[in-house]
């Protein structure tokens, strides 16, 4: 285990990101040898007290000056991570004018335990002075997406945190006899699909898709992608999928959001779950989809912040 950063260390990293400030390699190096976001927090305290400036404004600076994205990862990295996904929800609807990232919204939606989901919807409404549901229910034109979000919002809400097999296996079964069991061929029944995916937790969701897969013997969303690809079908798809994990790609955006969105802890469960579905580590997954630079150093070095014991 990593000795705790000391304050005397702190000043020594602050005078040299200080003496060094349009030197990424040296950042990155600096905060990759972090342990834990609270001590990359520190940092930024101490620069502050030490010279009057926010390094977050900085390197928003370099940003908006058009710098690489390595300094967004360096800002992200500043920041606790409810922050974070209240920051990838916003650039989800608004980055792009007309193209909302619905599937990093899933991704905020289904991955995140209710405890956490509260408190991105707080970092939401106090830094942008906007509702995150309302921005998703607002988007033109309007998507099935945006009904499996408010569905998903709604699940985030369930008291208990506690999942049943039983419940589990008639919400299961009745999946199946409102799709594949309907006569006349499969067919979605929307409202039964959003009734189910409000009123249950998401562990609970995972484990409904889990025990269909087990009953029927394949997943439920075997049908959607060569016979039924319609707006909600697809939708549905990527959220069945995001609950095991295997809607994850190795494309560069991706992978970013995958390191990003995730603890110094979790991290070391998602590298085991990315290399038991793709057979390769991510680590070797960065490097081989970005290019050589300061942005891929930055990725694989935050990646393995909690490679000990894996």
């Amino acid at each position: 285990m990593e000795e705790p950063i000391t304050q005397s260390s702190i000043e020594d990293i602050c005078k040299q990101i200080h003496g060094n400030l349009g030197n990424f390699s040296l950042l990155v190096r600096v905060f990759t040898g972090l342990s834990t976001q609270h001590e990359c927090q520190k940092i930024r305290d101490k620069y502050m007290e030490m010279y009057g400036e926010d390094l977050l404004d900085h390197l928003h600076n370099k940003i908006d000056c058009g710098a690489s994205k390595t300094c967004t990862i360096l800002s992200l990295s500043m920041i606790n991570l409810h922050e974070r996904d209240a920051i990838v929800a916003k650039n989800a609807i608004f980055k792009e004018r007309g193209c909302v990232n619905y599937k990093a919204l899933i991704e905020i939606y289904v991955g995140r335990k209710s405890s956490h989901f509260f408190l991105i919807q707080q970092a939401y409404q106090s830094k942008f002075r906007r509702h995150l549901d309302q921005d998703i229910m607002s988007i033109e034109p309007p998507h099935s997406y945006q009904k499996i979000l408010m569905a998903l919002s709604a699940s985030q809400k369930a008291h208990s945190a506690d999942v049943s097999v039983h419940i589990g296996k008639c919400d299961a079964q009745r999946l199946f006899q409102t799709g594949e069991a309907t006569s006349g061929g499969f067919k979605i029944d929307e409202g039964v699909v959003l009734e189910i995916l409000s009123k249950r937790s998401i562990p609970q969701l995972k484990l409904t898709f889990s025990i269909y897969k087990h009953i029927y013997g394949h997943s439920y969303t075997k049908h959607f992608k060569n016979k039924y690809h319609g707006e909600f079908e697809e939708a549905l798809r990527f959220v069945a999928l995001e609950a095991s994990m295997k809607g994850k790609t190795k494309d560069e955006s991706t992978l970013e959001r995958i390191i990003m969105s995730q603890s110094e802890n979790d991290m070391k469960n998602i590298r085991k779950l990315y290399k038991n579905i793709y057979e390769i580590d991510l680590r070797d997954a960065i490097i081989e989809s970005i290019p050589i630079g300061n942005f891929r150093d930055l990725l694989v070095g935050l990646t393995m912040k909690s490679s000990i014991g894996l």
